[in-house]
C-alpha cells in the first residue's frame, strides 16, 4: 500500500495560492485524517516574477509542463490554469501519462467533459472536480454518494456570487445596475471584465455539470438557454416586491420522463422561498429528489481558501483511491458518462409562470386588448399592476404613457413569445415587453 502521493498543480493564482497553502501548513492535518502523507512536488506557472500570497521555493518551481508530465512519481495533476484550450490540452496529456486529475474548471467540463470523462474511464483514471460547482459547498460529492438514493427531479441553483451581489443590492438599496457593478468591482466581487459572470454563462457552465450528474449522461451545452441580469431594472425589482417576490438569477434543471430542462435567467422566486434569503457573494442549491424531497446546499461559491478547500478534498479523494488500488469505478457512480447524451427540452417547449412589464399609451382599453391576445394564445392572467404615474416619451411628449404588469399562471414559452410579438405589432406596447420568468408552483 502506498501511503505517500505526490501532487503538481499548474496555474498558481488566487485558488491556486489557496490550495498550496493547505496542502502545505496542513500536512499533517490531513495525514491524521487520510492516513496518507500527501506531498506538494511541483508547482507550474507561466509567470513567476511576482509576489505570492504563499511562496513556492524554487525547488518546487518547474521550469515547463514536461517537468511534471514526464515524473512517474506525480500521481495527481491539479488543473488550475482557467480557460479551455491549454486546461484541454494539459488534461489530456496528463491522462495520457497515467495521472489522476484533480480540476475547478467549470467551462472546461461543461464543453469538453464527455471527451475528458470518456478518456479517464477507459484509462482507469480519475477526475475529481468537486470545486467546479459552487466553491466550498460539497454539492457535487452530496449528488454523487449521499442522494445516490434518489431519482433527481430538479434543482434549482443560486450558482455566481456576482450577479447575486448585484441583484441583492438593487433590492435592498434600490440601485441601479450599472452602479451596483461598479461597486461589485471595487469590493472585489466583480472581475475587470464580469462578462461571462453577468451573462449568465458561468452559472450556465456550473447548472450543466450538475445536471449531467444528477440526470446520467452529458449535455451538449450549445442547447442550454442563457440570458443573464444586464438588462434588470429596478423598477422591475420593485413591482416584483409589491407582488411578494423577489428577483435572483436562477439556474434551473429539471427531469420529465425522457427530457432534461435546463435554463438561467432572472427569476422571481416567492419573497419567502428559502433560496430568496440567499443575499451577497453566496450560492445554493437545492435539490429534490424522490425520495428525501428538498435539501439544500448553502456557503460560499467563490474565494480562495473555500474553492481551496473543495480542491484538497479532490485531492484526498484520490489518493485514498490510488493507495488503494481502486482506479475510476468509484467516482461515476450513477452516470453512465459513455453512452448516453441528455435530451434537452427546448426552450419554446418550456411552461413557467411570467411577470411581464408592458410601456402602454395612457388611454382606456388597452388591458382588454392585451387580454384578449393572452386569451388568443391559452395564457390565463393571475394579477395586474397598472401604476397611475404617466411618463412622457422623449420622442413625443403627447404621447403618454403608463407601466402595466402582468402576472401569469403558468403557460408555454412559446404561446407567450407568440403573443407578445403580436402585442408589439399592433403597437399595444409602446417599448418592448420586459419578462421574467416566475418559479412559482401553483397548486
Amino acid at each position: 500500500m502506498e501511503h505517500k502521493i505526490n501532487v503538481a498543480i499548474v496555474g498558481y493564482g488566487v485558488v491556486g495560492n489557496g490550495v498550496a497553502k493547505i496542502l502545505d501548513t496542513q500536512k499533517e492535518l490531513l495525514k491524521q485524517k487520510s492516513g496518507l502523507e500527501i506531498n506538494l512536488k511541483k508547482v507550474f506557472t507561466r509567470n513567476w516574477n511576482k509576489d505570492f500570497p504563499h511562496p513556492i521555493e524554487d525547488s518546487r518551481r518547474a521550469k515547463d509542463l514536461d517537468e511534471i508530465l514526464n515524473d512517474e512519481d506525480i500521481h495527481i495533476v491539479v488543473e488550475l490554469a482557467g480557460g479551455i484550450d491549454f486546461p484541454y490540452y494539459l488534461i489530456n496529456k496528463a491522462l495520457d501519462k497515467n495521472k489522476h486529475i484533480v480540476t475547478a474548471n467549470k467551462a472546461l467540463l461543461a464543453e469538453k467533459g464527455k471527451d475528458i470523462f470518456t478518456k479517464a474511464q477507459e484509462k482507469n483514471l480519475r477526475i475529481g472536480f468537486e470545486a467546479s460547482v459552487a466553491g466550498g459547498i460539497p454539492i457535487i460529492k452530496a449528488l454523487r454518494e449521499g442522494l445516490v438514493a434518489n431519482d433527481i427531479k430538479k434543482i434549482y441553483g443560486i450558482l455566481n456570487g456576482t450577479t447575486n451581489y448585484i441583484l441583492t443590492s438593487m433590492y435592498k438599496e434600490g440601485k441601479s445596475f450599472n452602479q451596483t457593478l461598479e461597486e461589485a468591482k471595487k469590493n472585489g466581487y466583480a472581475e475587470a471584465d464580469p462578462t461571462l459572470d453577468i451573462n449568465g454563462t458561468d452559472a450556465a457552465h456550473k447548472i450543466s455539470i450538475l445536471s449531467s450528474l444528477s440526470f446520467g449522461g452529458f449535455v451538449d451545452f450549445s442547447h442550454v438557454y442563457v440570458e443573464g441580469i444586464q438588462k434588470i431594472d429596478t423598477i422591475d425589482i420593485d413591482l416584483g416586491k409589491e407582488l411578494g417576490y423577489t428577483l435572483k438569477l436562477l439556474a434551473i434543471a429539471k427531469s420529465h420522463n425522457e427530457e432534461v430542462e435546463i435554463r438561467v435567467h432572472p427569476t422571481f422566486l416567492p419573497s419567502d422561498h428559502p433560496l430568496s434569503k440567499v443575499d451577497g457573494v453566496f450560492n445554493a442549491v437545492m435539490v429534490e429528489g424522490d425520495n428525501v424531497g428538498e435539501t439544500m446546499f448553502y456557503g460560499r461559491g467563490a474565494g480562495s481558501l473555500p474553492t481551496a478547500s473543495a480542491v484538497v478534498s479532490d485531492i484526498v479523494s484520490i489518493a485514498k483511491s490510488i493507495s488503494l488500488g481502486i482506479g475510476n469505478e468509484i467516482e461515476i457512480t450513477s452516470v453512465n458518462w459513455k453512452h448516453k447524451d441528455l435530451n434537452l427540452t427546448k426552450v419554446k417547449d418550456f411552461y413557467t409562470r411570467y411577470y411581464i412589464r408592458f410601456t402602454v399609451p395612457d388611454v382606456t382599453g388597452i388591458l382588454a386588448k392585451i387580454a384578449s391576445v393572452f386569451a388568443k394564445y391559452d395564457i390565463s392572467i393571475a394579477a395586474v399592476i397598472q401604476k397611475e404615474k404617466v411618463v412622457k416619451l422623449q420622442k413625443s411628449v403627447s404621447n403618454k404613457v403608463v407601466p402595466l404588469v402582468i402576472l401569469t399562471h403558468t403557460a408555454s414559452e412559446n404561446n407567450v413569445q407568440l403573443a407578445i410579438k403580436e402585442i408589439v405589432k399592433n403597437n399595444y406596447s409602446i417599448e418592448e415587453p420586459v419578462i421574467i420568468r416566475v418559479e412559482d408552483e401553483e397548486k
